[in-house]
């Protein structure tokens, strides 16, 4: 039996875990560091980053008055977290709804910030399940070079199995990031034949052009957003 080296709780191999797709939704997305200010002011630093949340969370909304009920969560720092922790409040409220955390490699929080680490515990205290995609307790992401115990290969790993278990993708992805890991997935989705729901920074910053850099406006203007995920059924 495998463990979470954060939460301690069991980690089961990704492979033994099966379910409908019909209903589940995966995320991909950027981390934090990504978020530039609203016109490259600092002083819009927080804004813009709350809208970026709040975009992600009436993604989620929308998905869950669509008939989705189930959320993977890749649990990297940035998107994948935020997402699980707005999942974890809906399901206070709806217990039909089901987070399904899954990581790449056993030690992938190491570098993670404090913040980032203490959210990871969290989330993964909340989840329904939390499944791994390699199973060597060692391995850590590298170039595989030499005879160190490394795997390049371990993110794709982790974000094709996501998008292989779902119907549906949310991702915020910034135009131009053509050499991440989100665009990557991004891609194997539409290979797949994936539904997208995709914003980026320029949708952020259309945003706040339209509502000032007010949050309670911008949580109005979302609040009344048309619903852009077709029915599962």
């Amino acid at each position: 039996m495998l463990f979470s080296l954060d939460s301690g709780l069991p980690v089961l191999p990704a492979d033994e875990w099966d379910a409908e797709t019909d209903t589940t939704v995966c995320f991909t997305g950027h981390r934090e560091n990504s978020v530039i200010p609203y016109k490259g002011n600092p002083i819009y630093r927080n804004i813009t980053l709350r809208t970026v949340q709040l975009m992600l969370c009436r993604y989620i909304d929308m998905a869950v008055e669509s008939g989705y009920r189930r959320f993977i969560s890749g649990l990297a720092a940035g998107t994948d977290l935020w997402a699980a922790k707005y999942v974890l409040s809906k399901k206070h409220s709806d217990k039909s709804i089901e987070l399904i955390g899954v990581i790449p490699y056993l030690r992938h929080s190491e570098r993670f910030s404090q913040r980032s680490r203490e959210l990871l515990t969290d989330v993964e205290r909340g989840a329904d399940k939390l499944l791994t995609t390699s199973t060597d307790p060692l391995v850590i992401y590298g170039n595989g070079r030499g005879t160190d115990n490394s795997s390049p290969d371990l993110y794709r790993t982790r974000n094709y199995y996501m998008v292989d278990k779902a119907s549906a993708v949310i991702s915020y992805f910034n135009e131009g990031s053509f050499k991440s890991g989100t665009f990557q997935t991004l891609n194997y989705a539409v290979r797949q034949g994936r539904r997208i729901r995709r914003y980026g920074l320029e949708d952020v910053y259309a945003l706040i052009d339209e509502c000032g850099p007010d949050i309670d406006s911008i949580r109005r203007k979302l609040v009344f957003m048309e619903n852009v995920f077709e029915m599962p059924y």
